[in-house]
């Protein structure tokens, strides 16, 4: 019985080692993750239900931050930190990329869309939405589509896509607006229920996020022509394939689980915290088909 049970043992021990001698050596992100037994994930605290800071602990909670606590989940198991120090870096539009690139942030899972641009600096992960530039408005403010723009004030956000398609749409409509930006999605929604602006151009997705944060959500009505069109990903360092593979892998796991529709379901179509919000977004034909092909570094 004792010698089943030293065969049994020695040979256990040469299938781990075997299968320890299979798996390619750490490198780039999973090793200095895997060395300094932490990793930083970069969170935005305003773009809900993405990624924003709701209650008083102060840590980050929503969709995306959700998608990046599996993702960790499956990094703990590749480096074999069973528990691994998970740190929160505030990101901003103008700072995501920069703090990416440099190592600050290992992983940002927010509201950042993939462009060819953006690209040249990071890698995208598998896409987690669609998402379709169109203006918040009163739904009394007698704005229906971007002509009735003509000579107001429009705010957007700082450092977003949105802005510069907003002002080269300006530019090239001859409209005369006025485009204000706001550094956070929170601070311009802040200005069109001041009255500061009649209208406020953003992703959709974003847009029905602060929509839900009024006093009154069915004051407002999310309105005009679908514009600019992005895919949200996550994002990593470029040329670092290894770690973009297992953040992928999780994605496409939750994906073909049907796991992705409870978390996509949590966050966009029932009441989420801290007072109860429900965007009444419900998942689009364009996120379905995402999900059912998903595609790395995603650009239309």
């Amino acid at each position: 019985m004792q010698k089943i049970t030293l065969i049994g043992t020695a040979l256990g021990l040469l299938l781990a080692a075997q299968a320890q001698a299979n798996e390619a050596p750490l490198t780039g992100t999973l090793a200095k993750i895997a060395n300094a037994k932490s990793i930083t994930l970069g969170y935005r605290d305003a773009s809900v239900p993405f990624s924003y800071v709701g209650d008083h602990t102060g840590k980050p909670m929503g969709y995306s931050v959700d998608l990046a606590s599996k993702i960790v989940e499956r990094i703990q198991q590749k480096t074999g930190v069973p528990q691994l120090n998970v740190k929160y870096n505030l990101v901003t539009s103008q700072t995501r990329i920069p703090l990416v690139i440099n190592g600050t942030v290992d992983l940002e899972c927010g509201s950042t869309g993939v462009t060819a641009e953006r690209q040249k600096q990071v890698a995208f992960s598998y896409g987690f939405i669609y998402v379709k530039g169109q203006l918040l408005t009163a739904n009394d403010s007698g704005i229906q589509r971007f002509a009735d723009l003509r000579g107001k004030n429009v705010v957007t956000t700082a450092g977003t896509t949105n802005e510069r398609f907003l002002k080269s749409y300006n530019h090239e409509h001859k409209l005369d607006m006025s485009v204000i930006s706001a550094k956070d999605h929170g601070e311009a929604f802040q200005m069109l229920q001041s009255g500061r602006a009649v209208a406020f151009y953003m992703d959709d997705a974003l847009l029905y996020g602060e929509r839900a944060k009024a006093q009154d959500p069915h004051k407002w009505v999310v309105v005009g022509e679908e514009q600019s069109r992005e895919i949200y990903s996550c994002m990593v360092r470029k040329d670092d394939p290894q770690f973009l593979a297992v953040v992928n892998e999780t994605l496409g796991e939750l994906y073909s689980s049907g796991e992705i529709n409870g978390i996509y379901q949590r966050w966009f179509e029932q009441p989420i915290p801290p007072k109860g919000l429900n965007l009444e977004f419900p998942m689009t034909s364009e996120l379905k088909a995402i999900i059912a092909k998903p595609v790395s570094d995603p650009v239309e």
